[in-house]
């Protein structure tokens, strides 16, 4: 692989217990330090428009594709890595709700007390979700947004229940993961990497993109709860 003495990763939140655990591995593998910046999608993508220096950034493929229309990605460095679905969490030891159902899942979150989710990527499709069940208006006075992990607040028992994705719940301690969202209603997030546009001279960023395709990092993406790209 390239040598190079850094490159920088900006990447989404959600994927932190992921790229956390491959960056030491391509470190290894290269030689290459690498420095991550983990924030919201929102953040970041302000952040890259505004002139932020990097060489990759790991965002949902909506996001990254209108940086690439924007110039500040390079058209043509952009690839897959993760496709993430959404779940729903209680507190650990809590008795787990239906959810198996679009109907199982209706009446469960109308009987919850209280939930949580994001005001991220996943938290926008919360909301419309919430709209689509009709329930949008009952659920509102008893929802807690958060930028951080919405399963840190099913944790400390200020939220009933929390949807955010998978790969975002599973690493939270004193939270459990009851499952996925019913079919009909999912929503995968495909999460993916791309190059900065007239990025510095950083001949070892295309090969940590490519390193996050090896079986290696494959088998990490499936312990974390979500499918490679």
């Amino acid at each position: 692989m390239s040598a190079a003495k850094s490159i920088k990763v900006l990447s989404g939140g959600a994927m932190r217990s992921l790229v956390i655990e491959i960056v030491p591995l391509f470190e290894r593998a290269s030689g290459t330090k690498v420095e991550i910046e983990f924030r919201l999608t929102s953040v970041l993508k302000k952040q890259i428009e505004d002139g932020a220096a990097f060489d990759i950034a790991l965002l949902p493929r909506p996001e990254l594709d209108a940086l690439v229309q924007a110039g500040k990605i390079a058209a043509g460095s952009t690839a897959d890595v993760t496709r993430s679905a959404v779940g729903l969490a209680v507190r650990a030891g809590a008795p787990k709700p239906d959810i198996g159902t679009v109907e199982a899942l209706k009446r469960t979150l109308l009987a919850a007390r209280s939930i949580a989710y994001s005001d991220g990527p996943s938290g926008a499709y919360i909301a419309g979700l919430l709209e689509r069940l009709g329930i949008a208006p009952q659920m509102k006075p008893k929802t807690r947004l958060t930028s951080g992990p919405v399963a840190d607040l099913v944790a400390k028992g200020e939220a009933e229940i929390g949807m955010q994705q998978i790969v975002a719940i599973l690493p939270v301690k004193g939270a459990e993961l009851v499952g996925p969202l019913p079919s009909e209603l999912q929503n995968v997030i495909i999460y993916a990497a791309g190059l900065a546009a007239g990025g510095r001279d950083a001949p070892a960023a295309p090969d940590f993109i490519a390193f996050m395709g090896t079986l290696e990092a494959q088998r990490l993406i499936r312990a974390k709860g979500m499918e490679p790209g």
